[in-house]
């Protein structure tokens, strides 16, 4: 893109600058003495960049224009000027019915979609009276035992006109059928839902642990989900393959990207060997990304990743649909970066990071609350991380142009740079015998490990800055308005759940779970016996351990 000659002169002219302007500069008044780095130390930043540090760099091959090969500059030809991204605000309060009216608020305050929490029984296939629940039930999200608390937290809730994400893996065959079952109800055809079920697996086994069944279950799972939305449910995204938790978990930028990449490679791969046409599910898979601190860096790793998924769908798998080859993504700001002493500042640390996901083309934005070191948000701080969205939307300017900060010289050798390490990582994973394999090895998690221990001891010595944390501190105790989970709804879920099971047809249940079981042990997909079971109003845990039955529970080695 630049003539030799002209990069010749911009070098003779860096090293005049350099020893004319900037030496005695440094020689008077030096620079601060710490080690400039990216945020996870994966790259370190240069003093000044100049057309020489892209000297490589191609327009049409490496940026191209929005809503082309290879997607680098956004997937979409108009991104935000056409439309604005989701605003999605999670929640999930407790009880269905305290869920319904977070939602409505949302609204009301004009989110435009939503975005469901579930508590960690839901999440693990227990239902709200199992051993395992006592003491979690409501707690981390909503608790949903059956069809019946989705049908309160929807209650007046159109499926036609929202969009909803929901955050749940190991069980989210069963909540997508319940969701399926709800718009069947209100007379919504299933070609007009919308929404995300998360759906990866594989990121459990890395980072959160909340899994159910082994890895080759847990994925046939999720190739039957590819097969029933792709002719059921054709607008609906039927896996986030989630970078957020593994960032959450320590990775760097690089690796946020590479794993979370390699994880969507062994999706696509499984859903092909199952005997799907990649052109057929690929379009309706989905990715989320973690948003931290460092607002170039974040901006760049989007942009790497669009232009990597475009290679790897063509180059990997041969796909031919422009709509395979997009990497459409949603954000949620980093809640490991929230600290619990002086609160306040988490709104400067949301608004820079909620900056990033837009300059960097999201398609949807959670931005976290406040308070969200201490509790579950509280109505206030879920308005004020609304409102945030908001203002960048229509005040900032932020959205007014696509891809505003492409040219840079940092940005495109940022980009570049964390392709490249990306792209190594994943050699490395090939070289192991894919995610899977790395995975059940341990030595992904190991990798995020290692990088984990670093940051913490770099803000244990104080070579990492933490305001409020480790510099610029001040003597007083947290003081946030917290939200509760009261101790009595717990009581009152199981109690419902015993209702529901009073009022069902248990014959129809047993019947329902009877075909599940065969499906389970045959070849058939098994989403339709699951959305049978929930009409029936099977419950979450009784589903969950059909399939336990036969697949088993994973235990992972040491």
């Amino acid at each position: 893109m630049f003539d030799p000659d002209e990069l010749a002169r911009i070098r003779e002219a860096k090293s005049e600058w350099e020893a004319e302007t900037l030496s005695p500069t440094l020689e008077r008044f030096g620079e601060r003495e710490e080690e400039f780095t990216t945020d996870t130390g994966g790259q370190e930043v240069e003093r000044l960049y100049t057309p020489d540090d892209v000297a490589d760099h191609d327009y049409l091959a490496d940026a191209g224009f929005p809503g082309e090969e290879p997607y680098t500059r956004g997937v979409y030809p108009t991104m935000h000027r056409g439309r604005l991204w989701t605003m999605r605000q999670y929640a999930g309060m407790g009880t269905a019915t305290e869920t319904n009216e977070r939602f409505e608020y949302l609204i009301e305050q004009g989110s435009s979609g939503l975005s469901m929490a579930f508590d960690l029984p839901t999440q693990k296939g227990y239902d709200s009276d199992a051993a395992m629940s006592a003491g979690e039930v409501g707690k981390a999200g909503v608790a949903i035992d059956s069809l019946r608390d989705m049908e309160v937290v929807f209650d007046g809730i159109p499926l036609d006109e929202v969009s909803t994400s929901m955050t749940i893996n190991a069980p989210a065959a069963v909540l997508l059928a319940m969701y399926i079952a709800i718009g069947d109800q209100q007379g919504v055809p299933r070609e007009e839902l919308r929404g995300t079920i998360q759906n990866d697996i594989l990121k459990e086994y890395i980072a959160r642990n909340l899994y159910i069944y082994p890895p080759e279950a847990s994925m046939r799972l999720i190739t039957d989900i590819f097969e029933f939305c792709a002719a059921e449910t054709p607008n609906f995204n039927t896996i986030s393959i989630s970078g957020y938790h593994i960032r959450e978990a320590g990775s760097t930028a690089a690796q946020e990207i590479a794993f979370t990449l390699g994880d969507g490679i062994k999706y696509v791969q499984a859903a092909i060997d199952a005997g799907l046409d990649v052109d057929d599910f690929a379009p309706q898979l989905s990715f989320f990304f973690n948003a931290h601190n460092n607002v170039l860096e974040e901006v760049a790793k989007f942009r790497a990743a669009r232009r990597m998924w475009a290679k790897i769908m063509e180059e990997r798998f041969g796909a031919e649909n422009p709509k395979s080859k997009q990497l459409k993504f949603h954000t949620q700001t980093g809640g490991s970066t929230l600290t619990a002493q002086q609160v306040e500042n988490n709104v400067v640390r949301v608004g820079y990071q909620a900056l990033a996901a837009v300059l960097g083309g999201t398609q949807s934005l959670h931005t976290n609350g406040k308070d969200e070191a201490l509790s579950l948000p509280t109505e206030k701080s879920v308005r004020t991380a609304l409102r945030t969205q908001q203002i960048l939307a229509h005040e900032s300017g932020a959205a007014d142009t696509i891809d505003p900060l492409a040219g840079s010289y940092y940005v495109e050798s940022l980009t570049d740079g964390l392709e490249a390490e990306a792209f190594e990582i994943l050699d490395e994973v090939d070289r192991r015998g894919g995610m899977l394999e790395a995975v059940k090895s341990q030595w992904v998690q190991r990798q995020i490990q290692d990088v984990a221990y670093e940051r913490q001891r770099e803000i244990e010595e104080g070579e990492r800055i933490i305001v409020g944390v480790n510099e610029y501190e001040v003597d007083e105790e947290p003081d946030a308005d917290v939200e509760d989970v009261d101790e009595e709804d717990e009581k009152r879920q199981r109690e419902r759940l015993s209702t529901v099971r009073d009022e069902r047809d248990a014959e129809a249940v047993e019947e329902a779970l009877d075909t599940l079981r065969d499906a389970a042990t045959g070849d058939d997909n098994l989403l339709p016996p699951i959305v049978d079971a929930v009409k029936a109003y099977a419950t979450v845990g009784e589903i969950s351990n059909t399939l336990r039955d036969e697949f088993g529970e994973y235990r992972p080695s040491a």
